[in-house]
C-alpha cells in the first residue's frame, strides 16, 4: 500500500477538481491584476522602494521558516546594490546572505530564462557557500545521494522521532527531475498561478538536495508567479504570508504528501494564501506612502546622512525603541554626536521624547503632516 504520493501509480500525473477552485481562481486572479495596477501607477521612485521592501521581506521570511534568521539591513542592501538602487550607505553583508538573495533574484529578475539542473545548482551552492549547512557537511551543487540514509522529513526528540515524509530515493533523481524541469519549462494551458502551486509542491516532494528544498521550492514558485504577471517587480511575498501561516503550512504539505494524486486541498490553501499574501502588498504600499509623506512635509528642511539614515530605519518599521545608545550604535558615532543629533529633530518637531519611567529616554517619529 503507497504511502506517499510520489509512489502513487500515475504519478506525478495530479489531479484536482476545476469546479472546486475554479472560483477561488478567479477571485484571485482579479485581485493579482488590480494589485499589480495600483503599483505601476506609482511613480518610478514609489514603485522600487515597494519593490526593494517587498523582496528584503521575502528573503527574510523564506529563511525564517526554515528556522535561520538573517540580518535585515545585509539584506536590504544586498538587493539594493545588485538592482542598482541608492539607499545610502550600504551595510557590510555576509557571504550567506549575498548567496540567498542571489538565489532568490535569480528567480524573479530572470523569470522567462529556462529553469535547468545546472541553474538549480547554481541555486543551492548560493545557498551553501561553506559546503556545510550549519555543522553538517553536505553535498552542494549536486543531487543528494543518500550515503547517509532515506531523505526524510522529522520532528521529535531523538528515539521518538515523528515520520512526517520520506522522498523518492536518490537513485530516482536523474528521472524525477527532468520530468519535473520539462513541465515547468514546457507550454502548457494550465494557469500560471496553478503551475506555481504545483511547482512548489512537485519539487518539495521530490526534495532533490540534502538541504534547502524549502527555500528553492518558494523560490520557483515566485519564478513561476513572475511568469505569469510577466514582470520581475514583486509586489507582495508568499514567503512572508507562509511565515505567517507556517503551522498551516507544513500540516497541508504533509497531508498532501500522504494522500493520492488529487491535490484539491493543496490548490485551495495555496490560493488562499496568495490571496491573503495580497492583505501584505497592501501594507506595504502604504508604508511607501507614507514615507513618501513624510519627506514630502520636510522637503526644505537639511538632514545629515545620519538623520536621514535613522529616519528611514523608523519609517520601515524600526523594532524597539529609538534611543540615544541605539542612535549612537546604527550611525557608529559618539553618544555626544548622537544626541546633538536626536536633539536637533526634537527642536524642530520630528522626534518627540516617549513616556518618561525607562533609564534611557526613547523618542518617537512624529508622523503628522508638517
Amino acid at each position: 500500500m503507497p504511502i506517499y504520493i510520489h509512489e502513487q501509480e500515475g504519478w506525478p500525473e495530479f489531479e484536482w477538481s476545476s469546479p472546486d477552485i475554479s472560483a477561488q481562481l478567479a477571485a484571485v486572479r482579479h485581485r493579482q491584476g488590480r494589485l499589480l495596477g495600483r503599483m505601476e501607477a506609482l511613480g518610478f521612485d514609489l514603485r522600487a522602494e515597494a519593490v526593494l521592501q517587498t523582496l528584503t521581506e521575502d528573503v527574510l521570511k523564506s529563511s525564517e521558516i526554515e528556522g535561520e534568521i538573517l540580518d535585515k539591513e545585509q539584506v536590504r542592501s544586498s538587493i539594493a546594490r545588485r538592482l542598482g538602487m541608492d539607499i545610502g550607505a550600504l551595510a557590510p553583508v555576509d557571504r550567506n546572505v549575498e548567496g540567498v538573495v542571489e538565489m532568490m533574484l535569480d528567480g524573479t529578475q530572470n523569470y522567462a530564462a529556462p529553469l535547468s539542473d545546472e541553474r538549480l545548482f547554481g541555486w543551492h551552492a548560493a545557498l551553501f557557500p561553506t559546503g556545510r549547512s550549519g555543522m553538517t557537511k553536505i553535498v552542494v551543487g549536486a543531487w543528494r545521494d543518500d550515503r547517509s540514509g532515506s531523505m526524510q522529513v522529522v520532528s521529535g526528540p531523538i528515539g521518538r522521532e515523528r515520520v512526517h515524509f520520506e522522498a523518492p530515493a536518490a537513485a530516482r533523481l536523474p528521472a524525477e527531475t527532468t520530468a519535473f524541469l520539462d513541465w515547468f519549462n514546457g507550454e502548457t494551458q494550465l494557469d500560471p498561478v496553478l503551475k506555481a502551486a504545483i511547482a512548489h509542491l512537485w519539487f518539495v516532494t521530490i526534495h532533490p538536495f540534502d538541504d534547502g528544498n524549502g527555500r528553492i521550492a518558494r523560490a520557483i514558485a515566485d519564478m513561476a508567479l513572475a511568469r505569469s504577471e510577466g514582470s520581475p517587480q514583486r509586489f507582495y511575498s508568499m514567503s512572508a504570508q507562509i511565515r505567517l501561516e507556517r503551522k498551516d503550512y507544513y500540516d497541508i504539505l504533509e497531508k498532501t504528501q500522504k494522500s493520492g494524486l488529487d491535490i484539491t486541498a493543496w490548490l485551495q490553501w495555496f490560493l488562499g494564501c496568495l490571496d491573503r499574501a495580497f492583505d501584505g502588498a497592501e501594507q506595504i504600499l502604504a508604508a511607501v506612502l507614507r514615507k513618501a509623506r513624510f519627506w514630502e512635509a520636510v522637503a526644505g528642511q537639511t538632514f545629515s546622512q545620519r538623520q536621514r539614515k535613522v529616519i528611514n530605519r523608523l519609517l520601515d518599521g524600526f523594532e524597539g525603541k529609538l534611543t540615544s545608545s541605539k542612535w549612537a550604535t546604527l550611525t557608529k558615532t559618539s553618544p555626544d554626536t548622537a544626541l546633538r543629533d536626536i536633539n536637533d529633530l526634537v527642536a524642530r518637531g520630528i522626534l518627540i521624547k516617549g513616556e518618561a519611567g525607562s533609564r534611557s529616554t526613547s523618542y518617537l517619529l512624529v508622523m503628522g503632516e508638517r
